[in-house]
Order: C-alpha cells, then sequence, then structure tokens
C-alpha cells in the first residue's frame, strides 16, 4: 500500500464467535461458497471486452490490489466490486448490521479503505482505474463496455 495515504488504517477485530449465528465449522462452510474471482459479471464482462478484440490479464498478480482484468499495454485496470463486500450504500446499510457489529463494521470499511489505497497506489504508477458494481455490470454491460473502451481507443498502446 501506499505510504503516502493520509488516512489511519482501520483494525479488524478477530470474528466473535459468540455473537455470531454459526459455529466456525459451518461459517467456513458458508464462507468457502461465495466465490472471489470468475463471477457472473466478470466473465460477462470480459466475454464482451475479449469480443471487442482487446487482450487483457485476469486476477494480475504484478499490481497491488489483484485487478480483476488488467490491461497492462494500456496501463488500464477494472475492478468489478459486489455490493455487498465493497460496502455499496454503506452509510445507509451500516445501521441495519445487528449481530457482532464490532467485526462487521470495522470489515466492510476496511475493505472500502483498502479499495480507496490500491486506488490511489494505481494511480500512482499511471494507471486508470475502472471500478463497477456487480448489479451495473449485470444491467448496464454495454454502458460500461463503452466507458472502458473509449479510453482505450483515446490512449495510445
Amino acid at each position: 500500500m501506499s505510504k503516502d495515504y493520509s488516512e489511519e488504517r482501520i483494525k479488524v477485530p478477530r470474528f466473535n464467535e459468540e455473537s455470531g449465528f454459526y459455529t466456525t465449522p459451518q461459517r467456513s462452510r458458508i464462507m468457502s461458497k461465495i466465490r472471489g474471482k470468475n463471477t457472473k459479471p466478470e466473465l460477462a464482462f470480459r466475454k464482451a471486452l475479449y469480443a471487442k478484440g482487446y487482450r487483457y490479464r485476469i486476477d494480475y498478480k504484478k499490481l497491488i490490489g489483484k485487478p480483476d482484468i488488467a490491461l497492462p499495454k494500456y496501463k488500464t485496470v477494472i475492478f468489478i466490486d459486489g455490493e455487498y463486500w465493497h460496502g455499496k450504500n454503506w452509510e445507509e446499510r451500516k445501521p441495519k448490521i445487528k449481530t457482532n457489529r464490532a467485526f462487521w463494521i470495522a470489515k466492510f470499511e476496511r475493505n472500502i479503505q483498502r479499495d480507496a489505497e490500491v486506488n490511489q497506489a494505481l494511480k500512482e504508477k499511471g494507471y486508470t482505474v475502472f471500478r463497477f458494481w456487480e448489479s451495473e455490470i449485470k444491467k448496464e454491460l454495454d454502458a460500461c463496455l463503452r466507458i472502458v473502451i473509449e479510453h482505450l481507443e483515446r490512449k495510445p498502446s
């Protein structure tokens, strides 16, 4: 992460089992079902981008934050974020958390903070960062794709 980042890093406490509804094996089984990569919106976006003739890297480990889609030739990265884990409408959702608030609020706020740190670090390296919500991709794939392609066409390779 960038050392120049001004905000103090949020510390996420350990998950308090007494406050949750699940034992560790149950919670582990549930969490294992959550997909971190190759989600349907990601696959749809990648397929559309490929059909337009653009080649890319997926989960590019050479860059901070492992972007979902990286176009190193154009110094462009694309993240397709899930609404739940990345805090869409966070201020509206925050009061609705009822159990283990200390853990979950810190968890989501740290995710939001990490996204901002990653964006800043990538911009400092000269990358253009696009972040789309999964619901945006599902509902308006063509509009999201158009935004990225217009940028790529203006950018010299």
